[in-house]
């Protein structure tokens, strides 16, 4: 017992021992040293410290490290930022909306999220403001120009279903089809094998209902399909490209961004001379496409020599087929399905087109006789050179905006594009009602002004009020003698630019957002009602569909401005980098009149508020005139 006690005295007294040199052998890490040496002194420093630093202790090499840790992860994390917000102006520039979107978002997140408080660091604030200042002015200048914000809904692209399945081979549909195939006549060549029959049996069952809905959509755009295809040398049945890619679906867009009724991927559409704007994307327009795809084909067929890797080289690209025949010696499609050296999804595109060229050349064979083809829609082009919105237009000739849309499917707003020409696309028959309509309006006010036709119960205050606009300005655009309405009259409607008719809420809204920061529990209609801003109006600045918050941490909101000076209650932040989610400031919210030799200052004081806020609620101004109009808020 003696002897274990000694062996457990000396293992403590080896432990302490241990302790001891390991802290002697790094006294710069655990331990400050006991004589630290004063820094030398830079030419900032050299006249001496500032009084408040006279008993601070010296920087140490530990801390100086440590801040040049901090300094770096914060270039890294500005860096990062920068990335996205470039990134997002890119995805902007192309129309892009969506991925933008999360570019910024993704921006935001970056530096709330960060190692540092925004508000801790001079670089931060700065970033900050930009990535503030840049998305909000980008917003604002495409509502500048009309109805910029609202996205054109795409379909989804049968083919990407198409994709996804695997169906056994049926050897009754294998047989049946083979001797169809025998007796049908096409300028496409036709064959039959296990991966075409295994598509025949999907397209005979649960996808029937895409055949069909295809099948139907055909009538519309077949004849002018098939005049493109003549006029290019082609085979005509390359039609069914179009059917099995899109079912004739302009809109249709793939899972991979490819878009329009040929499925054009953006680089290669541009190739052919398909432009995409913010306004406007060509692959989604059917004539233009349908041209620029039979251009394609035909330089894909004069390459390769034959349909079926020419097909393969349309989904893939021409460069994959090139490499994998390359590597395999063999310009065979069905060699290198066997030697699977293709992409799976190329592996089925051939196939899939096969089937339904099959099917679609025999449809009593597979109970498609019945599939009534919709009628091509007739109509009038007008050649425009100015902006001007599908709502005014349907309001000119007495449409549904959705007829329009319809008609013009390259329009990616409701707002045709500015600054060029533009074939706008009418109702059979409506282009003298257009022209005389149009005429009334102003061409920079097309985008905004209205036409309304009076209803029953109408009255000009209230037609005003909708409209968010006044009596007087509907008075005097439609030189009105009387405030008696005749139903069924048409008046003119002037909409200043940046108001809408979303609500019976006059309010007007600020230049520069809040950035809002959501919390749990947080919807768009709680957070509308603690700004005091319409729901859809919240949505629409932040490009929401539902009132479901669910993974968005930021939220761009632009205060209400009342023209009767009405109060509005809006949550803010105290910094920028803790917003709080409970701090909320009641504003007062003006519109001052500029007198003859009043400054920028003088209304500041006037108004116990700062030059800089003035200049942020109404842009960097150059210079006041009497009689402008300043937004003016006060905090209370």
């Amino acid at each position: 017992m003696r002897l274990r006690k000694l062996y457990l005295l000396i293992a403590s007294l080896i432990a302490a021992w241990l302790a001891t040199s390991c802290q002697s052998a790094k006294p710069s890490v655990l331990l400050p040293p006991k004589q630290a040496t004063a820094p030398a002194l830079t030419k900032a420093s050299a006249a001496g410290p500032p009084a408040a630093d006279l008993n601070s202790r010296p920087v140490t090499e530990p801390q100086q490290a440590t801040r040049a840790a901090a300094d770096d992860a914060i270039t890294q994390l500005i860096a990062q930022v920068e990335k996205e917000y470039q990134a997002g102006l890119g995805n902007y520039q192309a129309g892009h909306l969506e991925a933008a979107k999360q570019n910024f978002d993704s921006a935001f997140n970056l530096l709330l999220s960060g190692p540092v408080e925004i508000s801790a660091d001079e670089r931060l604030e700065k970033e900050f403001d930009k990535l503030l200042d840049g998305v909000n002015g980008l917003e604002l200048t495409a509502l500048q120009q009309g109805d910029g914000f609202t996205e054109q809904k795409s379909e989804p692209a049968p083919i990407d279903e198409a994709n996804e399945v695997t169906f056994p081979v049926d050897p009754n549909v294998k047989a049946k089809a083979a001797a169809e195939v025998r007796a049908t006549h096409s300028d496409l060549p036709l064959m039959m094998n296990d991966t075409v029959a295994a598509y025949v049996n999907y397209f005979s069952t649960s996808g029937r209902s895409v055949l069909e809905q295809s099948l139907a959509r055909a009538g519309r755009y077949q004849e002018m399909i098939r005049r493109i295809l003549k006029e290019e040398g082609l085979p005509q049945d390359l039609i069914y490209l179009a059917e099995a890619e899109s079912g004739f679906k302009p809109l249709a867009l793939s899972h991979a961004g490819a878009r329009g009724m040929w499925q054009f991927m953006g680089s290669r559409g541009k190739g052919y001379g398909l432009e995409r704007s913010w306004w406007l994307d060509e692959r989604q327009d059917p004539e233009k496409s349908t041209r620029a795809a039979a251009r394609h084909l035909k330089d894909l067929y004069q390459q390769f020599g034959d349909w079926y890797l020419a097909m393969a080289a349309y989904n893939s690209g021409p460069g994959t087929v090139q490499s994998a025949v390359k590597r395999t010696g063999y310009a065979d499609f069905w060699e290198l399905y066997r030697r699977n050296v293709l992409p799976r999804e190329t592996r089925n595109y051939v196939p899939i087109i096969l089937a339904v060229t099959i099917m679609a050349k025999n449809p009593a064979q597979y109970g498609l006789q019945d599939v009534i083809p919709d009628r091509a829609v007739p109509f009038d082009i007008v050649k425009i050179d100015y902006p001007v919105d599908l709502r005014l237009v349907a309001e000119c000739v007495d449409v549904p905006v959705r007829d329009l849309q319809e008609l013009n499917p390259s329009l990616l707003r409701m707002t045709t594009p500015k600054g060029r020409e533009f074939d706008l696309n009418l109702p059979a028959g409506s282009k003298g009602r257009y022209l005389d309509s149009i005429a009334a309006i102003p061409p920079d006010m097309r985008v905004w002004w209205r036409y309304h036709k009076v209803q029953e119960a109408d009255t000009l205050a209230s037609i005003a009020r909708s409209y968010r606009t006044t009596v007087k300005a509907i008075v005097a655009v439609n030189d009105l003698a009387s405030p008696n309405l005749e139903v069924d009259t048409k008046l003119i409607i002037p909409i200043a630019p940046g108001k809408h008719a979303f609500s019976e809420d006059p309010a007007t809204y600020s230049r520069h957002a809040v950035a809002y920061r959501t919390k749990r529990g947080d919807t768009v209609t709680r957070v509308a009602d603690d700004f005091g801003v319409p729901p859809e109006m919240l949505r629409r600045w932040n490009r929401l569909k539902s009132n479901n918050l669910r993974g968005r941490r930021i939220l761009y909101v632009h205060l209400p401005i009342s023209p009767n000076a009405l109060e509005s209650r809006a949550r803010v932040a105290k910094s920028k980098g803790q917003r709080t989610n409970t701090a909320i400031a009641r504003i007062q919210v003006l519109r001052h009149r500029v007198k003859q030799g009043e400054t920028l200052s003088s209304i500041a004081t006037s108004y116990k508020t700062t030059v800089s806020a003035l200049q942020r609620d109404n842009g960097k101004l150059a210079n006041l005139r009497p009689g402008m109009i300043l937004i003016v808020r006060e905090s209370r």
